[in-house]
C-alpha cells in the first residue's frame, strides 16, 4: 500500500451540510475500496488563485490515506463525475513527504492541546 494525499475543491454554492455530504461520499468510496484514511483536514472557504468556472472561491478539503494504486483511478473517476468538484489533485507521497506530513499533524495536535489547556 502507498501513502497518498488528495486535495479537492468543492463549488462555493454548497451549504455546509452539502459540503460535508460530498466529503463523506469520497471518504466512503475510499474505505469501500480498502483504503485507510490517515488524516482529514477541512481548510474551509478559500480564495482561488484564478477563476474556475467563473468562481473565485471554493471549499478546500485534504485527505491523507493509504491505498493500493488501483483505488486512485476509481476515486478520480468519481471526482470527474461529481459536478460539485471543480478541481482535484492526488499524488503519492514519498517517505520524506510522509514524514513531513506526520510531523505537521503532531505539531498541529499539540497546538490544539495547548489552546484547550489555556
Amino acid at each position: 500500500m502507498n501513502h497518498y494525499e488528495t486535495v479537492f475543491i468543492l463549488t462555493p454554492v454548497l451549504s455546509d451540510v452539502q459540503m460535508k455530504e460530498a466529503v463523506e461520499k469520497f471518504k466512503t468510496i475510499l474505505t469501500e475500496q480498502g483504503a485507510v484514511i490517515v488524516n482529514e483536514e477541512n481548510w474551509g472557504l478559500r480564495k482561488l488563485a484564478y477563476p474556475i468556472q467563473k468562481k473565485t472561491i471554493g471549499f478546500y478539503t485534504l485527505l491523507e490515506f493509504d491505498a493500493e494504486p488501483s483505488v486512485i483511478a476509481k476515486l478520480e473517476i468519481q471526482f470527474r463525475r461529481d459536478e460539485r468538484v471543480i478541481r482535484f489533485l492526488t499524488f503519492r507521497m514519498d517517505k520524506f513527504a510522509a514524514e513531513y506530513a506526520a510531523k505537521r499533524r503532531s505539531v498541529k495536535s499539540s497546538n490544539k492541546e495547548e489552546v484547550k489547556e489555556n
